[in-house]
């Protein structure tokens, strides 16, 4: 496995590296980082030592990543306003589709769910249900004992159950609610988007500090149509806007001048109303759209 045999073993698992570093890191641009970080180690590395490729791969990410992640962590206490994931482009599966699980696992509410949990939780519930690893190569990737390993995954599955965020919501019924929450911005009217909203509907915005955006999560179904029909109707009725695949789920991207602004998504409930709004205005952040899907 030399020359390029190994930069092409590298590149067919790229995308599964990607994937996953995304996952782990809520950023596509670290995700990306991390698997350039992982290649230069690749390319060190003896062939002969390595049984494995896609493991051993999947083992130097991983905790690349979680290095990463505990300097992420670091840095958020310092961010200005509410963080958010980086939204990004995904494929959204048809409802027969047996990728429905995985688009899951990319939406922005579930990887908010991630972001309380341990490093270590993350990671092994991660691998093992996502990316189905046997619990003994995700015990050798944390660098843990197997019993250790399973009683990880089972907090972190325990956690995230409780949260009740992964699930299918219908693509007509998300393009249901897209409809109306345009109609209420655009035109004042909030009767549609009224009957789509939980009654506890959060708005959370980031900025980043970079350009304007309410710093405090705004709650209630009430309070939220009021700052959609009033304060986003001001700042957002003469933009242009574009229904688009983000995270798993169908958002709304908004541009000005060809410019993207702001970015939409949305997180439901079993009953299929909208329990979130995530709206990302950090420039930094909407330069991820530009990239290649992530699946």
């Amino acid at each position: 496995m030399q020359g390029q045999g190994n930069t092409e073993a590298f590149e067919a698992a790229r995308p599964n590296l990607i994937g996953l570093a995304y996952r782990i890191l809520g950023s596509r641009a670290d995700a990306e980082d991390a698997v350039q970080d992982t290649f230069v180690k690749w390319a060190s590395a003896d062939p002969d030592r390595i049984d494995n490729p896609a493991a051993w791969l999947t083992t130097a990410c991983t905790r690349r990543c979680l290095d990463m992640l505990r300097a992420a962590y670091r840095n958020r206490v310092r961010y200005v306003g509410t963080w958010l994931p980086e939204p990004i482009h995904t494929p959204v599966p048809a409802e027969a589709d047996g990728r429905v699980e995985l688009a899951s696992s990319l939406t922005t509410a579930f990887l908010l769910m991630l972001e309380r949990l341990t490093p270590k939780e993350r990671a092994a519930y991660l691998l093992r249900e996502i990316f189905d690893a046997p619990y003994a190569e995700v015990a050798d990737t944390l660098g843990i004992a197997e019993p250790a390993c399973r009683k990880l995954v089972s907090r972190a599955a325990s956690h995230i159950d409780r949260s009740r965020i992964r699930h299918h919501t219908p693509v007509a019924r998300q393009e249901e609610l897209l409809a109306a929450f345009r109609t209420a911005v655009e035109q004042g009217e909030t009767g549609p988007l009224t009957a789509l909203l939980a009654h506890d509907v959060r708005l959370s915005a980031d900025g980043g500090g970079k350009v304007p955006a309410n710093r405090q999560v705004l709650q209630g179904r009430d309070v939220v149509l009021a700052f959609v029909t009033q304060a986003l109707h001001d700042y957002w009725s003469t933009f242009d806007w574009i229904i688009a695949d983000l995270n798993g789920g169908r958002g709304i991207v908004l541009q000005q001048d060809g410019i993207t602004v702001a970015a939409v998504s949305f997180a439901f409930d079993a009953a299929a109303c909208a329990t979130d709004i995530f709206v990302v205005r950090n420039p930094d952040k909407l330069a991820a759209l530009a990239a290649p899907a992530i699946h």
